[in-house]
């Protein structure tokens, strides 16, 4: 009988970010109380789930929402450095519309290309990582379920790069909320279709 294997691939709760900037790659970023509260209801719902594999982005949000899903299971906390949060020249600035770096014309030639996007790691690399890693987390939970820990833009890029979608889009378009689970589901190592869940409100 052919296995049947199912790969959560979860984005991080809410993070502490005060100053409101791009915060990327860079360490030291965690959990706000919310955040917090956002992964323990995933984990709550999770825990009657037949997880066997728990994996997360390096990054100190993904680890955080990853600890209580491997909590719950009585699992240690994998780390693949291919779920990590996407390269972004602006990383560190403030971005939102109206305020900060976007509004310096030295900036705009980094907006160039929305395709590419010449502003950061390129989605066809970041697809290739992020399916990688998917990969891997469905071989480590064959016949079981597997959650992985990312990050909104590398998760939305994953999505669309197993469902033959194009892969530039516009951020705000994004399926990929807060402490949300893209789930996707295999026969044996072949693709059979996703999900997708919002357990933790927002």
């Amino acid at each position: 009988m052919t296995e049947k294997t199912i790969v959560h691939v979860m984005r991080h709760g809410e993070v502490h970010n005060p100053e409101g900037v791009l915060y990327g790659r860079l360490p030291d970023y965690h959990l706000s109380e919310r955040g917090r509260a956002q992964a323990q209801r995933v984990a709550d719902w999770l825990a009657e789930r037949d997880i066997v594999y728990v994996v997360a982005s390096p990054l100190e949000r993904a680890q955080e929402t990853a600890g209580p899903i491997a909590a719950a299971h009585g699992l240690s906390i994998d780390t693949d450095d291919e779920l990590i949060e996407s390269l972004n020249v602006f990383q560190g600035e403030r971005v939102s519309p109206g305020d900060g770096a976007l509004r310096d014309p030295r900036n705009w030639w980094h907006l160039r290309n929305p395709r590419v996007p010449s502003w950061g790691e390129p989605y066809t690399d970041i697809a290739a990582r992020m399916t990688g890693a998917l990969h891997r987390a469905r071989d480590k939970g064959r016949g079981h379920e597997s959650v992985c820990v990312s990050h909104q833009l590398p998760v939305e890029t994953l999505r669309r790069a197993i469902t033959g979608k194009p892969l530039h889009h516009f951020p705000t378009r994004r399926l990929c909320n807060l402490a949300s689970l893209t789930s996707f589901y295999f026969h044996g190592d072949e693709y059979v279709g996703w999900g997708y869940a919002e357990l933790a409100g927002q």
